[in-house]
């Protein structure tokens, strides 16, 4: 296959956390089981009703557009209306933005954004056998944030890295849980390829045929989608054969594209202001001055603070990506201000604590049962930095929260008389010059002791009576 260049723009959509849809009272419970419950005379579009804007949903976005150094319409912005038909859109139309959406601009995870607004969630259809399809309307009218991207993403790995710090965020300004295997997070790859002669020989760039491909519900299938249309593409062009413009499936199974229909443009949609809602002068609004206030401590501001610290870089992406991981170190490093006891200190919680994380469940109270006591966790890692605790008893120490007491070297000396005179044979070798049996009366030592001695401290002892 030729060598081509890649090009990729993402859209993103997020259902937001908020009590209520985004035009009318009815629940915003996506994951409610019962079909058809949470809905209303508004979100079913029954003729005659009105919608109603979502205050909550549109702090929302706009918090992530501050996040983001994007630009907020606090000038003007307004709803329109997106007309097209399917079954899961009771109203024939999807109240949308088009022109003056919310935030414009921005940049994430190194690419830059073309804009950020809100619409609403059509409902979920469910298709059975022999062709019978039904239609749960609880989702349609969840606020649903769209993100848009410019057409700057260069690999498949670098697309998956962005969706992934766009859900660290959504969840560090709690605006959305943004889990993708649930739905709440789907991502939408348009994708093209060209010929790396086309960039060298002209100026501008000239992008390919643009291909959509949906029902990318993993960051794995992002990459893999991706990765899957530049061999198609690139095979297409190979053999003379154009590229077609047109929306394609991810077959999840396969690892596959598929034809669905051909990319609608903007224009099909007519779109045109929604006449039922009012413009937005939000600049006006008593709580936009103050938004800024609200933005907490983001992904990659926490990462440099741990990466300054002199932290492992994989430990550091353990910690950004758990709260709970997070808020643990982060109250032992407002104890410990020694750098190398931190780094100590990270040591054993990457891989100590995290891996009894992994082992427990969150308590009921919310409450994490599988984290140990932080006084007690730091005065482990005091007497292990000291050299007074080994590291098996440490790390005991710290999966049972509590301090285990270190052996004196008076106990030590009786247990390793009775070892030399329990073990004549690996004596005799050690003084025969043979090292190796240094350490298996080492090994006795810390059986007996249950792995409460200092290894040091026994071979020290073993060389000395010996």
């Amino acid at each position: 296959m030729a060598d081509y260049l890649l090009t990729v723009g993402l859209e993103v959509h997020a259902e937001l956390k908020t009590r209520t849809k985004m035009f009318c009272n009815s629940a915003n419970d996506p994951d409610e089981k019962r079909p058809n419950v949470n809905i209303c005379p508004i979100c079913m579009g029954h003729p005659g009703t009105l919608p109603t804007i979502n205050e909550q949903a549109v702090k929302s976005v706009l918090r992530v557009g501050l996040a983001v150094n994007g630009t907020l319409a606090g000038d003007f912005t307004e709803f329109d209306r997106k007309n097209y038909f399917y079954p899961d859109i009771p109203k024939g139309y999807q109240i949308s933005q088009y022109e003056h959406p919310l935030v414009k601009g921005g940049e994430l995870a190194g690419v830059k954004l073309t804009r950020i607004h809100l619409e609403e969630d059509t409902a979920r259809s469910q298709h059975g056998d022999q062709g019978r399809s039904l239609v749960d309307f609880n989702r349609a009218g969840v606020p649903l944030m769209e993100l848009v991207t410019e057409p700057v993403i260069t690999t498949a790995v670098q697309a998956g890295n962005f969706a992934r710090e766009l859900q660290l965020l959504m969840r560090y300004l709690d605006v959305s849980e943004a889990n993708m295997e649930k739905g709440e997070m789907r991502v939408e790859a348009n994708i093209s390829i060209s010929p790396k002669t086309t960039f060298e020989s002209s100026e501008k760039v000239v992008f390919g045929t643009k291909v959509e491909v949906k029902n990318l519900n993993s960051f794995r299938s992002v990459e893999r989608a991706i990765e899957y249309e530049i061999k198609r593409q690139g095979e297409l062009l190979d053999k003379g054969e154009k590229v077609a413009q047109e929306t394609r499936g991810w077959d999840e199974v396969k690892e596959t594209t598929f034809s669905q229909r051909e990319k609608e443009s903007s224009h099909d949609y007519r779109y045109f202001p929604e006449p039922d809602l009012p413009k937005l002068r939000l600049k006006d609004l008593p709580w936009f001055a103050d938004l800024p206030n609200t933005i907490p401590e983001l992904p990659w501001q926490k990462r440099e603070r741990y990466q300054n610290l002199g932290l492992k870089s994989e430990d550091v992406e353990q910690y950004v990506s758990d709260f709970k991981l997070a808020a643990f170190i982060d109250a032992v490093i407002a104890e410990l201000k020694e750098s190398e006891l931190i780094k100590v200190a990270s040591n054993f919680i990457a891989n100590d604590v995290a891996g009894k994380r992994k082992k427990e469940v969150d308590l009921p109270d919310g409450k994490a049962g599988w984290l140990p006591d932080v006084k007690v966790f730091i005065a482990v890692v005091r007497k292990y930095h000291n050299k007074e605790l080994p590291s098996p008893q440490a790390k005991s120490s710290i999966l049972n929260g509590v301090i285990a007491e270190v052996v004196s070297d008076d106990s030590l000396a009786s247990m390793i008389e009775k070892i030399i005179a329990d073990n004549p044979k690996a004596v005799a070798e050690y003084k025969s010059g043979k090292a190796e049996s240094l350490q298996f009366l080492i090994g006795q030592g810390m059986k007996l002791s249950r792995g409460s001695a200092n290894p040091q401290t026994l071979s020290e002892l073993f060389k000395k009576m010996l």
